[in-house]
């Protein structure tokens, strides 16, 4: 899975494609067919990697990457508008070592959000470019 360029842009929905950079902001795309690109300010948003992005585990925090891996590998993925506690059962299957008390239901149904944006695209097959240089 390559989440490399892939970011959640603060105040926007959705999930982003990074592809450059200019002297006001970040050149962001849309990840759907219209392929929209536009320009976010630096100084007014916030934009995080979703390779960067981990959550709160009991021991060690827990990857993005590898919660969307093991819920690739689930038979069922719920609506991210289903029930707090149906969304709370599903997490505790995919990532059982997380942080109850600090990863939150709205934490819970942004992932799995994402993950069906994701999940149709052709980088949720790819290999992390590290993987392709080893082998």
């Amino acid at each position: 899975m390559n989440l490399k360029a892939i970011v959640s842009v603060s105040g926007k929905p959705g999930l982003f494609k990074l592809i450059g950079q200019n002297k006001s902001g970040f050149i962001i795309e849309t990840l759907d067919d219209k392929k929209i690109k536009s320009v976010v300010n630096m100084k007014k948003t916030k934009l995080a990697t979703l390779e960067d992005i981990t959550i709160y585990g009991l021991e060690e925090e827990i990857k993005l990457e590898s919660i969307f891996t093991k819920m690739k590998e689930s038979e069922e993925i719920p609506d991210s508008k289903a029930s707090g506690e149906d969304l709370r059962e599903f997490f505790r299957e995919v990532a059982p070592e997380h942080d109850e008390l600090r990863v939150y239901t709205s934490d819970i149904k942004k992932i799995i959000s994402w993950y069906n944006i994701l999940k149709e695209l052709p980088l949720f097959e790819e290999e992390k470019e590290e993987q392709k240089k080893e082998e």
